[in-house]
């Protein structure tokens, strides 16, 4: 790339030889000594900030045409650009991982989340160290980095305390990250790492707190310091948001600020977006509604209970977001405060994909019901409808609200093949490189999420490395957008993309795209039997059909073949193969057939004071027998945790409860069970066990429960149903105290610990009987030979 200045292809730069000693001592040493300088950024190199938004859709900021207030991003891209054909990734690690590298998900191991990861190379989760990260790059360029929030680039199996870390943030470029790990986090109590190391806060929601607002005040006050201690260096932060993913967490103040404009529901709401769009000129003015999802209700097909329901649902979202995009505008107002505004190249990605479908027709007040195939009743939610964003919910919206916010395009997050899961808006804020004239404007040129990444080296000033960490690096996939931001007209500079998410495809080429659907976001376990060659294709002329609406596949046949064929290509290029539709069963690592952390132990023990252990990095306890057995010192009438894993929306625990061992089977916050034991433990060091009998092959099955003090049986019962799949995404395993939300209801959210000592606990595991785990690294492996 012309401008760039000589070297800064080999990340770091290599070690400059300090002059040579030519004395014994200081004193009759002639030659001078050159003190080693840093690395030093192009000059007037400027900051870059990149936020990114979760979940959200093209059509729901304000700036693009929605209905939820957003006016930081509008105050950006008043003064910046607006992208209106921007394309990411259906999921969110894929888009992370495309954003952080420049290459396509596929190419770096990235074809679903991280916990759907499998053995195959496209499909990993591990980024090979031959993709530096844009933040490896900025910072061999001299950069400042941080990132805050959310991350879920990591494999799940090396969050723990022993790592290895060189995938997490501060391993991936970062001098400093504060955020979560996975797919999502509750906002009211969530479980942070600062660096690599656990961290809760200290406030709580009473006091005030919430995650958007501590993400945003981390990020600030890095910002300041930074600037402080070392002005004269660029800096790069990243802010991921957990907002708009679910669970929908705000407090009511925000959801009420939208009472009521939701009420004529989600077909009214897609056509009023659609004229606002129009009119804002995001999209064009002959631009068609795309269809309606088959198998969707309409609005009109609703109970008046679904309806009143819906129409919280959304207005809790609405809330959500527009508390969140408050929140970024703490950070720009902190930018202009620092002087630092007009030198900054501000990302402002909203979303990472489309919209998410996945809660299903009615929402849900427990996202994970969903993942597992269970539905809830709308009387029964209706009942409970004002606890709705608080802590005692984890909800996520109906996929109803999630079309309407996609408008004007068909489908949800996880649909690669339909704009509404990959077309997302963009906004580039530029004082320093974008002119006067050309702010406000929209683009319209084609491009993905693989080309934020030399658009930033573009405008810093600095290439592509060939050499990171001495590791040879692969091509860029991704092209600069700079040439787009004086030239509105300018012709695109990227004229191929494929896409692929859980099996749905598709490939743009010359402005005609050809795509097939394979799955239903909202069926998040597929059908078996449906194979991928009997997926239907459809064809569109995107020169003049904007919305994907009129399909032309039976018009032309030889079209379609060509694009069918590219897509063959493209995709063995990348990875893509062998397509993998499974969602929630690659959740559960056996099923998966991923590296399992704790492959082929039966047996671990945990030592007391261990804590924030992820389901990876723990016994998979699921459809199986197994036994739990805790070495204990209590005074008597003790009380608290002496294990528990996962919270409040689905668990397990075992604890004292005024000396009385106590096992609690939490099924979904749907059903609980809880078995005793008939004595109460007396003062001293005991041994405590559980057994649990499961009730044979199949998973999700019941199982006989029998509670042991000291070797003697002292309670029997039965848990009558588990989950097969997994239990959460942000709550953990801990011993003697549960963090984050409470399994049981019997012991308070926090300040649960025992009162007493957990010397050790060892889980003992029998064989996997879900029927679904191969022994030659489960299903993944029959699903590999069938294909």
């Amino acid at each position: 790339m012309a401008g760039f200045e000589a070297g800064r292809h080999v990340l770091p730069e290599p070690e400059r030889k300090q002059s040579v000693v030519t004395a014994v001592g200081i004193h009759d040493q002639h030659e001078p000594f050159r003190a080693i300088a840093p690395v030093t950024p192009p000059p007037a190199a400027p900051n870059v900030v990149v936020v990114v938004l979760d979940d959200l859709g093209f059509g729901s900021s304000s700036a693009f045409g929605g209905p939820i207030r957003m006016p930081t991003a509008e105050r950006l891209a008043g003064h910046g650009l607006r992208y209106n054909r921007f394309h990411v990734n259906a999921l969110c690690s894929p888009t992370r991982q495309s954003l952080m590298t420049g290459r396509n998900c596929h190419s770096v191991g990235m074809g679903g989340t991280t916990e759907m990861a499998t053995a195959a190379p496209g499909y990993s989760g591990f980024r090979p160290a031959s993709a530096a990260t844009l933040a490896q790059i900025l910072q061999g360029n001299g950069y400042s980095t941080a990132a805050f929030g959310k991350w879920h680039q990591t494999p799940p199996r090396e969050i723990s305390a022993v790592g290895p870390f060189d995938r997490w943030p501060t391993g991936e470029g970062f001098d400093t990250f504060y955020g979560f790990m996975g797919a999502e986090m509750n906002h009211w109590y969530p479980q942070l790492y600062r660096g690599t190391t656990p961290f809760e806060p200290t406030r709580r929601p009473e006091d005030g707190y919430h995650l958007s607002e501590d993400l945003v005040d981390q990020s600030i006050d890095w910002i300041r310091t930074q600037r402080s201690l070392t002005p004269g260096r660029p800096f790069f932060t990243y802010l991921a948001m957990g907002a708009s993913h679910a669970p929908l967490h705000v407090a009511p103040s925000w959801p009420e600020r939208y009472q009521g404009q939701f009420d004529e529901g989600w077909d009214v709401a897609r056509s009023r977006i659609l004229e606002r769009q129009k009119e804002l000129g995001v999209i064009p003015p002959d631009a068609a509604l795309a269809p309606w999802a088959e198998g969707l209700p309409h609005w009109s097909e609703l109970t008046d209970t679904q309806k009143q329901l819906s129409a919280r649902f959304m207005e809790t979202f609405a809330g959500f977001t527009e508390h969140c995009d408050t929140q970024i505008g703490r950070l720009v107002d902190a930018l202009e405060r620092l002087g630092e505004i007009e030198n900054t190249i501000f990302v402002y990605l909203l979303g990472d994909n489309g919209a998410s479908g996945e809660g299903g027709v009615d929402g849900t007040f427990n996202e994970h019901r969903l993942g597992h195939g269970i539905a809830d009743d709308p009387e029964q939610m209706i009942e409970d409808i004002d606890l709705l964003g608080t802590a005692d919910s984890y909800p996520i919206g109906p996929a109803g609200w999630a079309m309407a916010l996609n408008t004007p395009y068909q489908w949800t997050k996880q649909v690669a093949s339909h704009f509404g899961g990959t077309r997302d808006g963009l906004i580039i804020h530029w004082p320093g490189g974008i002119s006067g004239a050309d702010r406000g404007g929209i683009r319209p040129q084609f491009h993905h999420v693989i080309d934020v990444l030399p658009t930033i080296l573009d405008c810093v000033g600095v290439p592509a490395p060939t050499l990171v960490n001495g590791v040879h690096q692969q091509p860029i996939e991704g092209t600069s957008m700079r040439y787009s931001f004086a030239d509105p007209e300018a012709a695109d500079r990227r004229t191929t993309q494929y896409f692929e998410m859980c099996g749905n495809r598709g490939i743009y080429h010359e402005g005609w795209m050809a795509v097939t659907r394979h799955g239903i976001p909202w069926q998040m376990i597929p059908d078996p039997e449906r194979r991928f060659e009997n997926d239907v294709w459809e064809l569109y002329d995107l020169t003049t059909d904007w919305t994907q609406s009129n399909d032309l596949a039976a018009r032309h046949p030889s079209r379609l073949r060509q694009l069918q064929d590219l897509f063959l290509v493209e995709a063995a290029k990348h990875q893509v193969f062998p397509l993998d539709d499974r969602v929630t069963e690659r959740e559960n690592p056996t099923l998966a057939g991923r590296i399992d952390l704790l492959a082929g132990r039966r047996s671990v023990t945990y030592h007391g004071g261990m804590r924030r252990l992820t389901e990876e990095t723990t016994p998979n306890i699921k459809n199986r027998s197994h036994s739990i057995t805790a070495d204990i010192e209590v005074s008597g009438d003790a009380n608290g945790v002496v294990i528990a894993q996962g919270g409040a929306f689905g668990g397990w625990s075992l604890y004292l409860m005024d000396g009385v061992v106590t096992y609690h089977y939490n099924y979904f916050a749907l059903q609980r069970f809880t078995v005793r034991s008939e004595s109460v433990v007396p003062a001293g060091r005991h041994t405590v066990r559980v057994e649990f009998e499961y009730d044979g092959e199949g998973a999700g099955l019941g199982g006989a429960v029998s509670v042991f003090v000291d070797g003697v049986l002292d309670g029997k019962g039965r848990v009558e149903a588990t989950i097969p799949y997994y239990f959460s995404f942000d709550e953990t395993l801990n011993l003697g105290v549960d963090l984050g939300t409470p399994v049981s209801p019997d012991y308070p959210r926090l300040d649960n610990a025992l009162t007493g000592l957990v010397h050790e606990v060892r889980i003992d595991l029998g064989e996997d009987q879900s029927g679904l785990a191969g022994p030659d690294g489960g299903k993944y492996a029959r699903v590999m030979s069938a294909q």
